[in-house]
Formats: structure tokens, C-alpha cells, sequence
């Protein structure tokens, strides 16, 4: 379970769960490119503020959820997954590069969407809109 980060001047639960697709949606994401990938998403959480929560993999792609900090865009926690992870399954197995020309491990594009730690988006909209209410009410009918 994610816990908040706290930093000097801010507190955060900032979680993201985000899509990759293999180049030509071809199947090599297998056991041994998944530990790969695993791996090198350990390290990387130990260089960047980056906590993978969960990781899950299919054929041709791979769930993360990660956690981060707010000075890190969705856009740049995508982007350092995507190019790290891609180098180093390049370099660790090699032989994936003959269904993978042109040195590109992921599609261009991926998914990314927030996760709810405190509750879904109605009852954010809710808690947010009765924000004040109770004393509003309080002081209209002294």
C-alpha cells in the first residue's frame, strides 16, 4: 500500500497507473524479459523518486503502478520508465531486437491515468462541494 511522501514543503499520495505497449504490439515481454524489466525498475526506484507499487506484464505489454513526488510530471515518470527500461532490456537480452528493429522497445504512446488513495472521483467532488457548508448554514440560521 502506498504511504504518503513527505517532502520539506509538501505532502503527497501521487499515484499513476500506467500502460506500455511493445513496439508492433509484439509478444516479447516473456519470464525472462519480465524479470528484466522488474529488475530494472528496482534500480530505478532507488535513483529516482519513483516507487513502483505494483507491476504486472502481459505478452506485449506492462501494468506499473507507481507512486512519485509532485516535481515529477506524469509526462517525465512515463518517459524515464520507458527509456531506461527499453535500454537495459535491449542490453541484457539482445535477442529481442530481432523482433524489434530500429532500437525502439515501447510504442510511442502510452496510457497513463490517476489512482484514487482517499476515495473515487464522486466522493472527492462531494467531500469538496460540502467544504464549508455546515458552518455556512450555521451562521445563516443564528
Amino acid at each position: 500500500m502506498s504511504e504518503s511522501i513527505h517532502k520539506s514543503h509538501n505532502v503527497s499520495v501521487l499515484l499513476y497507473h500506467i500502460v506500455c505497449t511493445a513496439k508492433y504490439r509484439r509478444d516479447v515481454i516473456n519470464h525472462h524479459v519480465d524479470s528484466v524489466l522488474r529488475d530494472v525498475c528496482l534500480k530505478l526506484s532507488e535513483r529516482y523518486e519513483i516507487h513502483f507499487v505494483e507491476i504486472g506484464s502481459e505478452s506485449d505489454h506492462i501494468h506499473f503502478l507507481v507512486q512519485s513526488v509532485p516535481s515529477y510530471s506524469p509526462t517525465k515518470i512515463a518517459r524515464t520508465i520507458k527509456s531506461i527500461t527499453a535500454r537495459e532490456v535491449f542490453s541484457r537480452v539482445p535477442s529481442v531486437k530481432r523482433w524489434l528493429w530500429g532500437g525502439e522497445f515501447w510504442k510511442k504512446g502510452y496510457f497513463i491515468s490517476t489512482v484514487g488513495h482517499h476515495g473515487d472521483e464522486t466522493q472527492i467532488k462531494n467531500y469538496i462541494k460540502n467544504q464549508g457548508v455546515s458552518k455556512s448554514y450555521q451562521v445563516l440560521h443564528q
